[in-house]
């Protein structure tokens, strides 16, 4: 009888703790999918057989890509309490709770995600006096439209098909996008093209290139495209057209200014260098002068009015 007392009570025990944890439930979304630099939220939700009495704090924990990892975010509230959620509701935090735990609310809000935060997290709740927690899993996808980031010439040390340059285009996006190549000088072989990853987000890929060679590298997903060409085109060119004929233009208006200037500067000198009004204007007067002739005298004037003043000078001839 004594042997089957410890028997009864390890049964017993083991009953009742099974089924505290049968009344454990937690609700997590399996898959959140946001674009890169908005708000997430990793929506987590539990109740526990203790809820309505239970006054001890509640901890919340979440962790990254492994179960066994350490918390990158931690805290705790003491349940039936009119306190506020303390470290739980760090508002201008990157990383809070977006809820109550004493609710049941244990959802992560992360703020301004970027590709880093890609991937597995679990949502933890730990409750005083309890040896056990529980969590569940969930996912973080952070998608991001395709774009290319450069494309360029590189130098190679020579390959099979003898090209000592490439042309090189670095793209990103998630999904990863597809990368082709669009020329209109030649057509390139399967064996011609070098696509590589470089991280989840982004790849490299790389063609032959030639001083004649125009490409154009095109990526492509389910979320968009784009495409950039090499050279760039006629768009410079462009530019500096018109850049010149503005600059000619000014040029020539400053020309033109610069010559009405000049003009009315000329006849304003030459009014200014004709008489004012009332001054008398002094005239050269030749005079034939001879032994017993008459004189006879010519006025170097342009003027219809005679004039008021003559100023004769004499002359000394010799016969």
């Amino acid at each position: 009888m004594r042997q089957q007392t410890p028997c009864f009570c390890f049964i017993l025990s083991t009953i009742i703790t099974g089924s505290l944890l049968m009344s454990w439930d937690m609700k997590v979304s399996l898959v959140v999918t946001v674009p890169r630099g908005e708000d997430a939220v990793l929506s987590c939700s539990f109740t526990h057989p203790r809820q309505r009495d239970y006054s001890g704090k509640i901890t919340v924990k979440w962790l990254a890509r492994e179960s066994s990892a350490l918390p990158f975010f931690s805290c705790s509230v003491t349940n039936h309490s009119a306190e506020e959620a303390g470290d739980c509701s760090g508002s201008g935090l990157r990383y809070s709770l977006k809820g109550d735990p004493r609710r049941g609310e244990l959802s992560l809000l992360i703020r301004q995600v970027h590709e880093a935060d890609n991937g597995t997290y679990f949502c933890r709740v730990e409750l005083e006096g309890w040896r056990s927690y529980f969590q569940k899993v969930t996912h973080l996808y952070v998608t991001a439209k395709p774009q290319i980031l450069s494309l360029s010439v590189v130098e190679t040390s020579s390959g099979s098909d003898g090209a000592t340059q490439r042309l090189q285009c670095e793209a990103e996006g998630h999904p990863l996008p597809t990368v082709s190549w669009l020329s209109a000088s030649r057509r390139l072989s399967g064996s011609q093209v070098h696509t590589s990853q470089l991280s989840p987000f982004r790849l490299v890929s790389s063609v032959p290139y030639r001083e004649e060679d125009v490409f154009t590298c095109r990526v492509e997903s389910r979320l968009g495209g784009a495409e950039r060409r090499y050279p760039p085109g006629n768009a410079l060119l462009i530019s500096l057209t018109v850049c010149g004929l503005i600059v000619l233009l000014l040029l020539l208006s400053a020309g033109f200014v610069f010559y009405r200037r000049s003009r009315v500067e000329i006849h304003r000198l030459q009014r200014s260098d004709s008489p004012a009004e009332g001054d008398v204007e002094r005239q050269l007067v030749y005079c034939a002068v001879g032994l017993n002739v008459q004189h006879t005298c010519l006025k170097t004037s342009t003027q219809h009015q005679e004039a008021t003043a003559v100023v004769y000078s004499p002359v000394n001839l010799q016969q």
